[in-house]
């Protein structure tokens, strides 16, 4: 059983998901036909890229309310490895926080549905001038009511 990455209380509303599938390109992979390490990072992007525009939460979402999105943490965990050629699917989760940052989850699995590879992401909400916010701006807020309603899921 894989541990969680983040704590969830039981008046949390259900995390918001989304799932893509991918199939491993060559310039992808390593010399020995496996995905390179250092590519999970970008699929995780695609999973949270789609998961962000699913739900009105992308990038151009926040860059348009003046608010920017850093990544500030990134983990990964891999179990087995993807080669090239092979289908895939990111399955990217939004848990719900109550401080002023995205928490996402990533789940890859193979075409056998085999966990492959799995991490997360922490993202803080800054305004422009790299202040982080302690207080969620307005547009945000009203998603994470929408969210606590069960508007979203």
């Amino acid at each position: 059983m894989r541990k969680k990455y983040f704590r969830t209380s039981a008046s949390d509303p259900q995390p918001l998901r989304c799932r893509v599938e991918r199939v491993v390109r060559f310039e992808e992979v390593d010399a020995l036909g496996i995905v390179w390490h250092g590519r999970y990072p970008s699929y995780f992007e695609d999973g949270r890229v789609l998961l962000g525009e699913q739900y009105g939460l992308g990038y151009m979402d926040f860059y348009q309310q003046g608010i920017v999105a850093p990544i500030k943490q990134m983990h990964v965990d891999y179990q087995r490895p993807l080669r090239f050629g092979e289908t895939f699917s990111i399955e990217a989760i939004l848990h719900w926080s109550d401080a002023v940052r995205l928490n996402h989850e990533f789940i890859l699995r193979n075409a056998a549905g085999e966990v492959t590879t799995t991490g997360y992401t922490v993202q803080l909400l800054m305004d422009q001038s790299d202040k982080v916010l302690m207080l969620p701006p307005p547009f945000y807020e009203e998603f994470r009511q929408r969210w606590q309603a069960g508007e979203l899921a």
